[in-house]
């Protein structure tokens, strides 16, 4: 009965064991595709800032061009304007398109991202190497 005893106490020890291995594997898991999310977004808020500021200043320039040779500011800045209407009534028209799309996508391949799986047979393995080979 011992060996019995001994038998569900070391299984039951090896069970908790993994379970905790697991979730601390879950939780690292987590910590990395959030990190991800991060990055992402915040590269993208930069990128967003810096291309508002350009886009902000050529509009200026181009709203001043357009007054000169128009002669009046009023009109140069008008048709300004009306350029960033017809670009909005775009956007608002293709915004799934454009930007719900997109961004699902990256998400879902940041969340569900494939491991690259190792070659377990010797023929795999010499595929790799061949490839490898020829890269360098």
């Amino acid at each position: 009965m011992t060996t019995d005893e001994n038998f569900f106490t070391e299984s039951k020890q090896k069970v908790e064991e993994y379970v905790k291995d697991r979730l601390l594997l879950l939780k690292l898991e987590a910590v990395e595709k959030i990190s991800r999310v991060a990055g992402s977004l915040f590269a993208g808020l930069l990128i967003a800032l810096f291309s508002f500021f350009l886009i902000m200043f050529l509009s200026i320039m181009l709203g001043y061009f357009l007054g000169e040779l128009l002669h009046h500011m009023f009109w140069g800045f008008g048709i300004v304007a009306g350029l960033y209407l017809v670009l909005l009534a775009v956007v608002i028209v293709f915004r799934k398109h454009l930007f719900e799309r997109p961004i699902i996508n990256m998400m879902i391949d940041i969340f569900f991202e494939k491991k690259k799986e190792h070659p377990h047979k010797t023929e795999d393995l010499k595929e790799a190497a061949k490839v490898e080979t020829n890269e360098q």
